[in-house]
């Protein structure tokens, strides 16, 4: 049985309707899940029709707003496109939540409207592991050839060397070890490590991160089982896990150290997901372009991505449960 995957509509003034039309409109997605997509359905109707697309049918659009038309500007933050575009991603939490959807796809949200909206946090991430009460998570990137995880995401460069501790590396090697094993069903996962600093630190001459935090990290996790290997410098890792398949996945300490490399080879296949959580949530890896919206020209690889990738996921974990 196809499982259920709800798509998030993001931001009204963005791309993301005219993704998750795309996305109703494509046979190979339908052919892997039944889609719904949690949005504006006057929307959706009004763009189809203004692009040329098929509209949505009977059942594939769960309509959460009923924004005015009239004053929704494409391109153009605003209160109300950030009220709706919050409204979704908590429907589809509950959804997927409660099991009516077996995982959640996310389009890009604007963090302005949402600020204008009274949103308190950096991003979808963050406000998704609010929803569902956990604690310990944290944002992969990938594409067929690389997959990255962060122990930092949003923060300021200047404040990273306080927030790679030992503490941080740990969980987020645990919380990568067991989302490999169990949403992507692989069998001792092998973890590539990054310094912070160049060259690892080259023995602390740049710096003792690696010495203080990084390596005893990776020491602990690999007596838990953790097939982790690292500190290891950042400029040939990348390299070494996609090009030379050494690894199934690289641990970055902040975010331009890995999503760098990884836009590089997946800009516009890559898919971001939330390991971790108790539900699945995928997401594109890009966002609003607001300087193309409603305009047709938006791309859906990566919308398609990463619904495939939570189709994948949601198969994986059905066969756990039922072991």
């Amino acid at each position: 049985m196809k499982p259920n995957i709800a798509i998030t509509m993001g931001d009204p003034a963005g791309v993301g309707p005219e993704l998750a039309l795309k996305a109703l409109g494509d046979r190979k997605v339908r052919a892997l899940c039944n889609p719904v997509v949690v949005g504006d359905a006057g929307l959706l109707r009004h763009l189809a029709g203004r692009l040329g697309l098929r509209p949505p049918r009977e059942g594939e659009v769960l309509g959460v707003s009923r924004l005015d038309l009239k004053r929704l500007k494409p391109g153009k933050p605003s209160k109300a496109a950030g009220e709706a575009l919050i409204s979704y991603i908590e429907e589809a939490v509950f959804m997927t939540a409660i099991g009516d959807a077996d995982a959640m796809v996310t389009c890009p949200i604007s963090k302005e409207a949402a600020k204008l909206a009274g949103f308190q946090f950096p991003g979808h991430t963050e406000f998704i592991a609010e929803l569902t009460n956990t604690e310990d998570f944290v944002m992969m990137l990938g594409g067929s050839d690389l997959k990255v995880v962060l122990v930092t995401i949003h923060e300021a460069l200047k404040d990273v060397p306080g927030l790679v501790t030992e503490r941080a590396v740990l969980k987020a090697l645990r919380v990568t070890h067991r989302a490999f094993t169990r949403d992507f069903r692989i069998k001792g996962p092998r973890i590539a490590v990054c310094g912070l600093n160049p060259h690892a630190g080259e023995g602390g001459i740049f710096g003792d991160e690696e010495r203080k935090s990084v390596g005893p990290a990776v020491r602990k996790a690999r007596k838990e089982g953790i097939n982790a290997l690292g500190p290891l410098p950042a400029d040939t890792v990348f390299y070494r896990a996609a090009r030379k398949k050494e690894f199934d996945c690289v641990l970055a300490m902040y975010h331009d150290q890995g999503l760098g490399p990884l836009k590089l080879l997946h800009f516009e296949d890559g898919v971001n997901a939330t390991l971790g959580l108790p539900i699945i949530r995928t997401s594109v890896d890009h966002g609003t372009a607001y300087d193309i919206a409603w305009k047709g020209a938006a791309s859906c690889k990566s919308l398609r991505a990463a619904i495939e990738t939570a189709v994948l996921m949601a198969v994986n974990r059905g066969k756990e449960e039922s072991n």
